[in-house]
């Protein structure tokens, strides 16, 4: 690996216990004020949401409203079809159905209303008394923005002994990219993920075809077995989301999938992840390319102030132990615009697929300016290619103004360790610039 950049000058701020911050953070999830606070909750487990009082099964076909004096049981594969819509009370509580695989899919034409409050959030649990990853399914979101798969999507292979009169409620994709599925705001969702026969995991939050007017915001997705947040297709914007130590993938693109991604957190641990490879952000166009038409745009994602993290207690050690990965995975005929993002500790930071050639037109299309790359066994390399001194070279540029550190967690984020009110904005207030220096980073 080629070392590279040093950091001239750092200004660093001293916190007080409480953590407040004297003006505006500039990488990684920004706030005055911590945006975690009072709606997240990294310890569910501690949690008891008392037992179901009424059952969600079957077919939601007319506008239904959910209240927080329930505690409702989703049992089995349970729709919101026919243009109808589901509003969700904030506090409401919903708790997916081990037994039957539960889960809730928004068939395309129909949305969901979950408006939570910071301080009474919406909550999607297990029904489990000891509640582990994977114990009920998750939440499906189908929309009819476009894709670039040859004709449209479907879901029904998550949906094991599915009524064929459902069939046409998996389906998603379509030409209407201004589509709305509806707002999740203040939603917790925990331990969803369980594993299929023929589609593998489920996923916390899977977003498929869904349009631009749809609003993501303030989402926490903690203990998924499968990944956090998927995204197929579409051009939802998704702001101040939470993937917290998913064994799959946090947050992942594919299928042209037009979209933001901003002000959000991903917390990995070494010990959860999985050995087939997760990352924090993946970025692809397709799984296989004979699936897709590549005349159709490739997946396009603009992230910026991410706070990518892996939370190793000894980094050397599970680094050699192949518990740890990259970070960042960009696949082959994808854009990524990511800035003023921090990744922290992992194997390398970020990996381009072996088809990615290195040249100015695939250079152009993945940007990397103005990171925060701290702790990583190395930066940005191609997959399955050790000589990296292109990149080092491109993205060392001091016009990027990127920043290489070497800080151990407690010394670079406010306060992680905080079991009630975990702070992971950045001790750093401000990174002034850049420049070459070859003793900064060691192989």
């Amino acid at each position: 690996m080629k070392k590279s950049t040093k950091i001239i000058f750092l200004l660093f701020v001293v916190f007080g216990v409480s953590g407040t911050i004297s003006g505006q953070q500039e990488k990684g999830i920004v706030g005055i004020d911590n945006w975690l606070n009072n709606w997240t909750q990294f310890r569910p487990n501690q949690e008891y949401y008392g037992e179901p009082t009424q059952i969600l099964t079957g077919r939601i076909t007319e506008d239904t409203k959910l209240h927080k004096r329930y505690t409702y049981l989703l049992l089995g594969s349970v729709f919101v079809a026919n243009q109808a819509t589901l509003t969700i009370e904030p506090g409401t509580v919903i708790i997916g159905d081990y037994k039957t695989n539960g889960s809730l899919t928004i068939a395309k034409g129909s949305k969901i209303m979950a408006k939570g409050l910071e301080t009474d959030p919406i909550i999607f649990t297990s029904s489990k008394s000891v509640k582990r990853a994977g114990d009920w399914g998750g939440i499906m979101i189908l929309g009819d923005a476009p894709t670039n798969k040859f004709g449209n999507g479907s879901v029904s292979a998550y949906l094991e002994q599915l009524d064929p009169a459902n069939y046409g409620n998996t389906n998603y994709g379509g030409e209407n990219i201004e589509a709305s599925s509806g707002i999740l705001r203040y939603v917790r969702i925990e331990y969803a993920g369980k594993r299929t026969k023929s589609a593998g995991y489920f996923n916390g939050l899977l977003l498929a075809g869904v349009g631009k007017k749809t609003e993501i915001s303030h989402v926490m997705v903690s203990f998924a077995a499968g990944d956090a947040f998927k995204v197929l297709g579409g051009a939802v914007s998704i702001d101040r989301a939470v993937s917290y130590k998913s064994n799959g993938n946090d947050f992942k693109f594919n299928y042209g999938a037009q979209c933001e991604l901003t002000n959000s957190l991903a917390v990995r641990s070494p010990y959860i992840s999985s050995s087939e490879g997760s990352r924090c952000v993946k970025v692809m166009s397709y799984e296989e390319p004979g699936e897709v038409d590549l005349s159709k745009k490739g997946t396009s994602l603009t992230a910026k102030n991410l706070t990518l993290l892996n939370d190793s207690e000894d980094l050397k050690n599970d680094i050699s132990m192949g518990l740890v990965r990259a970070g960042v995975y960009v696949g082959h005929f994808t854009s990524l615009d990511m800035e003023k993002t921090v990744i922290s500790g992992f194997n390398p930071a970020v990996i381009f697929d072996s088809k990615v050639h290195i040249n100015q037109e695939n250079l152009e299309k993945i940007k990397f300016s103005e990171m925060y790359f701290n702790n990583c066994n190395g930066n940005i390399f191609v997959e399955n290619n050790a000589n990296n001194d292109d990149l080092e070279n491109w993205y060392g540029n001091s016009a990027f103004f990127n920043v290489y550190s070497k800080s151990p967690n407690a010394e670079t984020f406010i306060d992680i360790r905080n079991e009630r009110r975990p702070d992971f904005r950045l001790k750093i207030n401000k990174i002034i610039a850049t420049n070459n220096d070859p003793d900064l980073i060691d192989d």
